[in-house]
């Protein structure tokens, strides 16, 4: 792949290796440090002059500051005359605020797009979005990747008795998510409401759909403090489901969130590599990983060539 530089920001560098791997390819050299005032500097160590460059930077961990470095390094990357610049960004940050929720609220998912634009983004290649309508914030093109194809693979791969399954959203909002897994599998699938009393606390619960004798599998696109997946997990066995497995694309886990998760009778929490695990992974047995770098490395294969990518929309590139 001539003409192509990828660079790794400081979130999430293995995951950035694991693609430069798949692409035969060597991270390009850059570093970052910090002035004695927290001011980020950035210092790109290799030409960039008519390159096609991906900077791979994950919304988790110290998110503001991940933020600002990916924002510098775009720029410097741009006024280096790179030919375009895309920011590959594994797990959106902010994508909660998406929209006006209360009076006088901030949407911040706008901003940041403003933000990553202003910068000097020509492209962005994202995973999950929270809310869809985000890629409308967007002045360039935006490519939403699924983790339905990796999700559905590991499914079949790690659950025995999958086909007697059903595919629970565990609020009315993933509906869609839900139903496109389960028509993958030919399974059944229903959805839990939910009413919050405040953020991040559901108050009460409704299933709708029968998940008696059914191994039930919980589909999210995002965990923050896992109160929700808990609590409906309880409904779930309660209702008579045998097992209840939990899989989402971005396992925040923040606060109390691996507690909860230890205190559940959950069979295993399923997350994917969006975010780093390890250490959450070293915390509580019941959370596995899918890898899903072989999807982001070959949708940087195919934007670079020029290719289309909606083959990964449904497609698990292995």
């Amino acid at each position: 792949m001539p003409n192509i530089t990828i660079f790794s920001g400081g979130s999430h560098q293995h995951l950035a290796k694991q693609i430069a791997e798949h692409l035969g390819l060597e991270l390009g050299k850059v570093v970052t440090k910090k002035f004695s005032n927290q001011e980020t500097c950035i210092e790109i160590g290799e030409s960039v002059r008519g390159k096609d460059v991906y900077i791979i930077q994950s919304g988790c961990g110290q998110v503001n500051d991940n933020l600002m470095e990916l924002f510098i390094m775009i720029n410097a990357c741009k006024t280096a005359s790179a030919s375009r610049v895309t920011a590959v960004i594994p797990c959106f940050p902010y994508a909660r605020q998406d929209k006006r929720s209360k009076v006088r609220a901030p949407i911040t998912a706008k901003l940041i797009a403003n933000m990553l634009s202003v910068s000097g983004a020509d492209h962005i290649i994202t995973m999950d979005l929270h809310a869809s309508q985000i890629q409308g914030f967007f002045d360039i093109p935006v490519d939403n990747l699924y983790a339905e194809p990796a999700v559905a693979n590991w499914i079949k791969t790690n659950i025995p008795d999958w086909k007697n399954s059903i595919i629970v959203s565990p609020d009315a909002e993933g509906a869609k998510r839900v139903t496109c897994l389960a028509d993958c599998l030919n399974v059944d699938f229903a959805l839990i409401h939910k009413e919050r009393n405040r953020d991040n606390e559901p108050d009460r619960m409704i299933l709708v759909g029968d998940v008696k004798d059914r191994l039930a599998i919980m589909v999210d696109d995002m965990a923050d403090t896992c109160s929700t997946i808990c609590l409906a997990a309880d409904k779930l066995l309660a209702a008579g489901s045998t097992k209840v497995y939990a899989v989402l694309t971005h396992g925040l886990f923040s606060g109390s969130a691996i507690s909860r998760i230890n205190e559940t009778n959950f069979e295993a929490v399923v997350v994917t590599n969006t975010i780093p695990q390890e250490d959450k992974m070293n915390q509580c047995v019941k959370i596995q990983m899918i890898d899903i770098s072989t999807i982001l490395a070959e949708a940087i294969r195919r934007t670079h060539n020029e290719e289309s990518i909606s083959y990964l929309f449904n497609h698990f590139p292995y």
